[in-house]
């Protein structure tokens, strides 16, 4: 005859129980805040927290020379780390328009987790003269995660840097990780020593000459060899006299990073000669609110003439464009799309966010109208 075994319910733990009560909360939460969900609570007490879009806090701000300023930033749990060398894009909102703007990062990895970025403020830049001049500690400001192919290979080798300006800010990360510098001095490490490195850096004077005094620190040691130019004293670099700054510039891999005529010029010197060459260049993007303007969609054809007083969403559907959304159901950021390119204006503010190309700023297309030329990632 068969048998029937009934089992009682396991006892469950502390951990357990609280763990249920904690989910019970939350989806009573949920219901009561719908459209908001807790997150969005939740990252006014913690934006930082894991989960949560990618923030980080400024905690520092040093001025390395008038118009130069390195921005030590707190990440959030979520960011991914990087490779010397790498950039990344942050956000910030300046006069209630968010901005982003691409900035080498500036160091190897930290022991406290914390980046840093220097910027250079340029005439007529709103962000690198906002952050210079009046970003204040504990600004919150958005992130996305490292990028870039302009690193250094791990096995050494012969290397030329040559930078001018802010462009020696992703070399100084590389060389900060090879040789990172203690309060006793440079620290030699054993995987910094299959590497050579000359470094030809330009800058107008030397007063404007950022991270100067780490470079000097480092040749002084023997680590790598400086070749330091400023345009008031040795008039603006002509690339062909790389030849004879550098007697074995043929043997060597160069990586470039700063303005284009200075990259345009080592492009065509390099293919000359057979030199591989490797740049690094960030594109300063104008983008100009507008009331209206060309929707478009990088995976459709269709592009509306949009007038700026109706969401992206309704815009879209009505010129048959199928979007995502669950807002007519009561489920809120179904309708997020990347914004790739263009400005928008949202509807219930008055605020302007921008993109630049590649950006892929995330916005609500349900509460988001067109205030300029855009173009929607979908």
């Amino acid at each position: 005859m068969a048998t029937t075994t009934f089992l009682a319910p396991a006892k469950r733990g502390p951990r357990e129980l609280r763990k249920a009560l904690r989910e019970r909360v939350l989806r009573v939460a949920e219901l009561a805040a719908t459209p908001l969900v807790p997150s969005d609570y939740l990252d006014v007490f913690n934006p930082l927290r894991a989960g949560a879009a990618l923030r980080g806090r400024i905690e520092e701000i040093h001025p390395e020379t008038a118009d130069a300023a390195t921005i030590v930033i707190r990440p959030g749990a979520d960011w991914a780390g990087h490779v010397p060398g790498q950039y990344l894009r942050i956000g910030i909102d300046v006069d209630g328009v968010r901005l982003w703007r691409a900035y080498s990062l500036t160091h190897g990895p930290r022991t406290d987790g914390r980046i840093s970025i220097t910027v250079k403020a340029v005439p007529d830049g709103k962000v690198s003269n906002h952050l210079v001049h009046q970003a204040q500690v504990g600004t919150l400001v958005h992130l996305e995660q490292a990028a870039g192919e302009f690193v250094l290979p791990p096995d050494g080798g012969k290397f030329l840097f040559v930078t001018a300006g802010s462009g020696i800010t992703p070399v100084i990360g590389m060389l900060r990780n090879l040789f990172p510098v203690a309060e006793s001095g440079v620290v030699r490490l054993p995987r910094s020593e299959p590497f050579d490195i000359v470094v030809v850096h330009v800058a107008p004077s030397e007063p404007h000459s950022i991270f100067i005094d780490n470079l000097r620190e480092l040749d002084k040691a023997g680590l790598i060899d400086l070749v330091a130019r400023y345009d008031d004293e040795h008039g603006v670099l002509d690339v062909a006299d790389l030849e004879d700054l550098v007697p074995d510039l043929a043997e060597r891999t160069t990586f470039a990073c700063g303005p284009a005529g200075l990259l345009d010029a080592l492009g065509v010197h390099h293919e000359e000669r057979g030199i591989k060459l490797l740049t690094e260049q960030f594109k300063v993007a104008t983008i100009v609110a507008g009331e209206g303007g060309t929707l478009s969609f990088t995976r459709n054809d269709t592009v509306v003439e949009a007038d700026g007083s109706r969401p992206i969403l309704d815009e879209a559907e009505e010129a048959g464009v199928l979007m995502p959304s669950g807002c007519r159901m009561g489920i809120c950021f179904g309708c997020v799309l990347p914004l790739r390119e263009g400005t928008v204006r949202d509807l219930r503010t008055g605020e302007i966010t921008t993109a630049a190309l590649g950006d892929g700023v995330k916005i609500q297309t349900c509460i988001s109208a067109a205030a300029g030329s855009c173009e929607i990632d979908h």
